[in-house]
């Protein structure tokens, strides 16, 4: 399977951040991360959001994480994300600027919900 990329030619709508993502994972030394990452089921993600009014990217604040919940993803301080009595989560992605922190989670949980098995609620 070939490296899914943003055209160079579309690099300019992304904030500087996320450019530099989109071409770090071309590098040979991020290729060669993302292979040992693969032998132990893991990947490479570009922590984002999008503006509310707009849709464009734009990198994801420190502090906070990306939560998946019901099929639906928000945001939230990453303070908010414990678990619950009802609820507890599972952290989903990281990045290691002072070791593993979580940066996306998911709700782990599974619900039926008529013939729809999901995360959510």
């Amino acid at each position: 399977m070939a490296v899914a990329q943003v055209p160079r030619s579309w690099f300019g709508g992304l904030p500087k951040e996320l450019q530099a993502a989109q071409e770090a994972i071309l590098r040979p030394d991020v290729q060669e991360m993302l292979r040992k990452l693969s032998e132990h089921n893991l990947g490479i993600y570009m922590p984002h959001m999008h503006d509310e009014g707009t849709g464009e990217f734009q990198p994801l604040p420190d502090g906070v994480s990306q939560l998946e919940d019901g099929l639906k993803v928000s945001f939230h301080p990453e303070e908010a994300i414990v678990d619950r009595e009802d609820r507890s989560y599972v952290p989903i992605g990281w990045v290691g600027r002072d070791g593993a922190t979580p940066r996306m989670a998911c709700t782990s949980r599974c619900v039926s919900q008529g013939t729809m098995h999901t995360s959510g609620s």
